[in-house]
């Protein structure tokens, strides 16, 4: 199930606070500023920058 679009709305990168794009077929919100990707569990976005995955 996607994520609720006014989530995304107001979901912002909680490393430099920037916009962060929908990777809804990677299940995952990636910020390409700070270069990272944060995944999605079970509809839930887990926004922890420890937790986050290095992006190329």
């Amino acid at each position: 199930m996607p994520l609720d679009k006014e989530l995304l709305e107001i979901l912002v990168c909680p490393k430099c606070k920037g916009e962060l794009d929908y990777m809804e077929q990677d299940n995952r919100l990636v910020c390409h500023a700070c270069k990272l990707a944060y995944r999605i569990e079970d509809d839930i976005p887990v926004m922890l920058i420890d937790e986050a995955e290095p992006i190329q």
